[in-house]
């Protein structure tokens, strides 16, 4: 017996042979690395819940059973402990924190190790696909197992052990792990942010009440989600969310702080204390995406007239909880910036040398209005691991840090792929890994081609029975589709590459001339291609006759073979006409395309590259549809 899935079911067997009921859990304590199963709970006549001390009770256990030392009239019954939980109940299908992996996972089965006749010890959790196709039957596994072993892919088990778990179900949030618990209020608060996003709503609450407030202010400043940011904050107390808001940093507290409703951030600021208002107001106050929210007041000034040794004390006295120092600043009489030294020049140098006489003066610095995007690419030109922010007189009002530049740097990457139609989780090539992505990003225009192929035919057929027809307009619709497809993709280069001036209107009557022209361009060479495909299937005499719009008299063609192939070539040559046309007015369109991507972000709303080009390929279906059918129909008649 190795696993709690093959304990289960198994018949408990007194002393005397009598059978008393049926394994249903097992109880451990939580107090050892690898605990000790100290109680087995079984089912009794009449689905009666009992549960046994294991060490008092078991003399042993097999394959077959649990058998007992004593008869079943000798046993006392017993109570699950406060340090106890249960194997199945409290652990089996429950979500865990792997501390060791910084991953949320299921647990599919739990091993146990038997040492001796009736000493039975618990593991770890197995999470892995093995687990699960042991609880719904052994012989799965097995075959699984074997099928992959033949074809050279081993399916290895996935245990995680019991010192790298962390309960987080409601029934046991109130136990002391002698490790797990332990573990997570160590963790990074990268990884606790990590930890929390892939939790069930519903557990989310319970680690951060196993977090103290410090904790919980770095972990949540940690989150990606905006609205899962919102989500914890509302979660908690107006005065723990205040205290906890408090105690992050100013620019942090304040982007959290903005994604509440007003109401409530008013409230969650009235119970800060003075100094961390005041700080917060201040960014607040700045435009959304500029320098200004989200720099940090939290900085180190000194008159240029101080010593290294003036310097040094002012950072010794700096709290603990203190911004990053990555430079001090120095100020003439009046508060300006007038340099910078770095904390390896302060390091080195004598203690009783000015500052003025070893800052470098050249500093770079940026208005509270810079766009943030322009700060940290600034902040990346001159390899700077935080940027000044100063009024129009040069007194600093805060500092940028490599964090949050770097911060910024990622959300405009991120944009950058949605907008051309990629994940961030994507590789370099641009195509997802998985197949079924890939298939759903881009090659959609399948599935939207044969179901307009399929809605073309019944239209046709409703048309007075030409549903045979629809062969014509479906081989060549997804010249107009991709090309459509190809449009879009054009258009978020365009945009991606585009280097916007403030002062600049932007380029959409340029914009549309040049795709106009690329439109003609294109709706030609579609053109020019359909009439070498026809060249290719018909004779010179039916082409000839497709194109002056004339059928072959009844008498010359009696059985109508000749008038099929000229209607079949007025056809396809009006279907790639129809292309050309769609293709041309697709390009004509795709300024507004461009300029929804520029309204979009100048509302900072995110634009979806895969969703323009869908709908730009529906667009394009069905205008190709209709015009293709209309065509098709008339030449029919």
């Amino acid at each position: 017996m190795n696993y709690l899935s093959e304990m289960l079911k198994l018949p408990v067997v007194d002393s005397a042979g009598e059978r008393i009921g049926i394994v249903n859990d097992l109880g451990i304590a939580t107090g050892e690395v690898f605990p000790h199963v100290t109680s087995l709970a079984f089912q009794g006549p009449g689905k009666t819940p009992f549960m046994i001390s294991w060490r008092k009770y078991v003399e042993r256990f097999d394959d077959d059973g649990v058998y007992l030392k004593m008869p079943a009239t000798d046993i006392r019954f017993s109570y699950l402990q406060p340090d106890e939980v249960l194997l199945a109940r409290d652990i089996m299908n429950k979500q865990i924190v792997d501390t060791q992996g910084m991953k949320v996972v299921r647990v599919n089965d739990i091993k146990l190790s038997a040492s001796g006749e009736n000493q039975l010890r618990l593991l770890g959790a197995e999470v892995g696909v093995r687990g699960l196709l042991r609880t719904l039957h052994p012989v799965l596994e097995r075959v699984v197992v074997a099928a992959s072993r033949a074809v050279g892919k081993p399916l290895q088990e996935d245990i995680i052990a019991w010192s790298y778990m962390d309960l987080l179900e409601r029934s046991t949030q109130t136990i002391k792990l002698s490790v797990s618990h332990k573990t997570l209020g160590e963790l990074h608060p990268a990884d606790i942010a990590d930890i929390i996003e892939q939790l069930d709503p519903r557990l989310r609450g319970q680690v951060f009440a196993q977090l103290d407030t410090a904790q919980a202010a770095e972990a949540i400043s940690e989150l990606d989600d905006d609205e899962l940011v919102a989500e914890m904050l509302e979660g908690l107390s107006d005065r723990d969310a205040s205290s906890m808001l408090a105690l992050m940093d100013p620019d942090d507290a304040a982007a959290l702080i903005d994604e509440l409703d007003y109401e409530k951030a008013e409230k969650l600021l009235r119970l800060m204390g003075v100094k961390e208002e005041r700080a917060i107001r201040n960014l607040l106050g700045y435009e959304e995406n500029t320098a200004g929210r989200i720099m940090t007041s939290e900085f180190v000034a000194l008159p240029a007239t101080s010593t290294v040794a003036d310097a040094i004390d002012g950072l010794r006295k700096l709290d603990e909880d203190f911004e990053s120092v990555y430079y001090v600043y120095t100020t003439d009489p009046a508060g300006a910036l007038t340099g910078v030294l770095s904390l390896r020049t302060l390091i080195v140098a004598d203690h009783d040398a000015r500052l003025n006489s070893l800052a470098y003066r050249d500093v770079v610095w940026v208005s509270p209005d810079e766009d943030q995007e322009d700060v940290a690419e600034e902040m990346s030109k001159y390899n700077l691991a935080a940027m000044p922010v100063c009024d129009e007189n040069r007194h600093i009002l805060g500092i940028v840090t490599v964090d949050d530049a770097m911060e910024v740097m990622n959300e405009e990457h991120q944009e950058d792929l949605q907008i051309a139609g990629m994940a961030g989780a994507e590789g370099g090539s641009g195509e997802s890994m998985h197949v079924f992505s890939w298939f759903a990003r881009r090659q959609y225009w399948l599935l939207v081609w044969a179901i307009a192929s399929g809605i073309i035919a019944a239209v046709l057929q409703m048309m007075g029975g030409l549903g045979s027809y629809f062969i014509y307009p479906m081989c060549v619709m997804p010249v107009s589709l991709l090309a459509a497809s190809r449009v879009v993709s054009y258009v978020r280069n365009y945009y991606l590459e585009y280097d916007e001036a403030d002062d600049e209107d932007k380029p959409y009557l340029a914009f549309f001339l040049q795709t106009v022209l690329v439109g003609a361009v294109l709706a030609l060479v579609i053109y020019l291609c359909g009439q070498l495909v026809l060249g290719a299937a018909y004779s010179d005499d039916v082409l000839a006759s497709a194109s002056a719009g004339g059928w072959m008299p009844a008498a010359a063609d009696p059985d109508g073979a000749v008038n099929a192939l000229i209607g079949a070539a007025r056809m396809l040559s009006a279907c790639f006409a129809c292309a050309a046309g769609v293709t041309f007015v697709s390009c004509a369109l795709s300024v507004i395309y461009l300029k929804v991507l520029f309204w979009r972000d100048e509302h900072d709303l995110n634009t979806s590259g895969i969703a323009l080009s869908v709908s730009a390929v529906l667009i394009a279906c069905a205008l190709y549809s209709v015009v293709s059918t209309l065509a098709v129909s008339m030449i029919a008649a």
